[in-house]
């Protein structure tokens, strides 16, 4: 899995953008990483978000 997410990374935050700065490129990848870790669910996850995954995780957890 995490080919692929280096993968979909580089397709979505490098292919099409030339960075004039670092600070340009460390904010584009702090926003990518924020949706693709928060907001985009994930097939290895059961189609839910891994905020999602660490709630029902921790909720699961407590529960036991």
């Amino acid at each position: 899995m995490l080919d692929h997410s280096h993968e979909r990374f580089r397709d979505e935050c490098f292919d099409d953008t030339l960075f004039s700065t670092l600070v340009e490129a460390r904010s584009a990848i702090t926003s990518w990483k924020e949706d693709y870790n928060r907001h985009r669910p994930h097939s290895a996850l059961g189609n839910i978000t891994p905020a999602e995954f660490a709630l029902k995780s921790m909720l699961e957890k407590q529960a036991a």
